[in-house]
């Protein structure tokens, strides 16, 4: 029997000219979450990652830390949606990535709104009205992520290795969940809001389906420092 890791990406570079890089906490995060790996996995996983380049490089620094030796495999379906559009086609001022980090920096509760912004951005995005406005609408992002998830169960049905590790985002893991637990659009993206940066999502695959066993574990990473701990 399988389990499939799921691992949102180390804290990226929020508000800067290009979001998709490791800040130096993500790569902290990274490191963590690859020695945790390293005590867990008895044996070398299938890996695969998306192809930005924040999936890149928290694969790139987990596996050095246990399993130097495995080659991970490349998907771009498992890509994050654009959230930077899905900003901008909300409020445009956040077109320029700097002035959300601004505005959310003069809050008095910083993650109260951006919390905020985030649920009018994705309530826009996947509301029905404005899918044309998108380069990725809502139900083709979801199709996408559930494809991904049932061509690598059906991959992995055939392979049986005891481990696969799958590196990806806080949006595609929210879908992968979403539908496993049936939630509508609003409760996939609360879940959304809540993945840790570097956590691990866990499914066990029965035959060529998958099941839900742990959502969100971070504990590796509190663990060590709390102060590490990121959600953005």
């Amino acid at each position: 029997m399988t389990t499939i890791y799921l691992i949102r990406h180390g804290q990226a570079s929020f508000g800067a000219e290009s979001y998709d890089k490791l800040s130096p906490n993500g790569e902290l995060q990274a490191i963590l979450l690859g020695q945790y790996f390293n005590q867990i996995l008895k044996e070398a996983p299938y890996a695969v990652a998306g192809s930005m380049q924040r999936h890149q490089q928290t694969a790139t620094l987990a596996l050095a830390q246990c399993f130097p030796e495995v080659e991970f495999e490349t998907d771009q379906a498992w890509n994050e949606f654009n959230h930077q559009q899905v900003f901008a086609q909300y409020e445009p001022r956040f077109n320029q990535p700097h002035l959300l980090k601004q505005d959310v920096e003069n809050e008095i509760n910083p993650r109260a709104y951006l919390a905020k912004i985030f649920e009018g951005a994705i309530g826009r995005w996947t509301g029905g009205e404005y899918h044309h406005e998108y380069d990725e609408s809502w139900p083709h992002f979801k199709n996408r992520v559930e494809s991904a998830l049932q061509n690598l169960c059906d991959e992995l049905a055939k392979t049986k290795p005891r481990y696969a590790v799958v590196f990806t985002s806080g949006g595609v893991i929210s879908v992968v969940a979403g539908k496993l637990l049936e939630l509508n659009p609003n409760r996939t993206f609360a879940l959304n809001w809540a993945i840790t940066n570097a956590s691990m999502t866990t499914l066990r695959l029965v035959g060529n389906e998958p099941q839900l066993l742990s959502l969100n574990e971070h504990h590796f990473i509190k663990a060590e420092n709390s102060q590490l701990l990121t959600w953005i």
